[in-house]
């Protein structure tokens, strides 16, 4: 067996984390999955792997094992799509991670027309609360929002965004007066709760002038750890909360809901396509972040937003 096929069967093994769950993936007996490491380890003359059938845990070995077979395997890749290059197709996995308001909403809709265009490509979209980052469990893509946290890697601006204060109608009509956001700690505020915290702090930027800036810890009856529950709170009129432009702009559009504090802004928060830099990117990964980019155009209606504080750096 070519020993190429052992490296790629190697990271199925680690990826999927158990005997059981590589033997699933594959289609393969439980039983031919152990027999193939017991035979890769006897090439070798090391082990790579504890196991059980529930669990797997790499020796220094495997580990060492495991980070240069993937390397081998992406040069592997890399001068196999060179070579191929005027194939018109592209082919290939491709396993991207967002979070789920805005990877339901804007990615997956996305991936579905790009998996349709190209065929060939074997796409996966994972949704999470905490983003992986590139490289990580195989992810080749992680779209994320607000600071980018490492420079060596590649970037993409795929929506500019920033956060909206609004509440109802209803609770605009009968809500205390609001001039500032410190009179927020007189409103109910619409908590997103996504840690232990007893308050939430809202950021906002005085629009034009000296971009004078205020923090503000807000609290409110009603809380959630979910986006969605926090917009129907809102449009149900218990309270004032913040949320990104890309959630809201459409009720925002329709009237349902109502910006408030016009002489204040809240912070940016952009998303940005990342992925691993390199010398030479695979096709399927530069032409799905360019969809990304191009199909991000017209989805959102963000006002002009140049003069917006920022909480994104950019590595591209």
């Amino acid at each position: 067996m070519a020993q190429s096929d052992d490296l790629a069967f190697f990271q199925h093994l680690a990826r999927a984390g158990s005997l059981t769950a590589t033997a699933r993936t594959l289609g393969l007996s439980l039983s031919a999955v152990s027999k193939r490491l017991k035979q890769l380890e006897a090439r070798l003359g090391v082990s790579l792997a504890s196991r059980t059938t529930r669990r797997l845990t790499l020796t220094p070995e495997g580990e060492r094992y495991l980070v240069r077979g993937a390397a081998i395997l992406e040069e592997l890749g890399e001068l196999e799509e060179a070579l191929g290059a005027q194939r018109a197709e592209l082919s290939g996995p491709l396993r991207i991670n967002a979070t789920f308001g805005f990877g339901r909403r804007h990615v997956a809709p996305l991936l579905s027309d790009f998996c349709a265009r190209h065929p060939g490509v074997e796409a996966s979209l994972e949704l999470s609360n905490f983003p992986m980052m590139p490289g990580e469990q195989g992810v080749d893509i992680a779209v994320r929002v607000g600071r980018l946290p490492d420079s060596r890697l590649m970037a993409r601006l795929i929506l500019a965004n920033r956060r909206v204060p609004c509440a109802a109608p209803a609770y605009v009509a009968r809500m205390r007066r609001l001039d500032a956001p410190a009179d927020l700690a007189l409103h109910p505020c619409l908590v997103l709760r996504e840690n232990d915290s007893d308050f939430a702090v809202w950021r906002f930027q005085r629009r034009g002038g000296d971009g004078e800036e205020q923090a503000v810890k807000v609290s409110g009856p009603l809380a959630s750890n979910d986006g969605e529950v926090i917009v129907r709170m809102a449009l149900d009129g218990h309270g004032v909360m913040l949320r990104s432009q890309w959630d809201v702009h459409e009720h925002l559009a329709a009237g349902r809901l109502v910006e408030l504090l016009p002489g204040w802004q809240g912070v940016r928060a952009d998303f940005h396509a990342i992925y691993r830099q390199r010398r030479h990117v695979p096709a399927r990964i530069r032409t799905f972040v360019d969809h990304l980019a191009n199909g991000m155009e017209g989805r959102v209606a963000i006002p002009d937003n140049r003069h917006f504080p920022s909480d994104t750096t950019s590595t591209s």
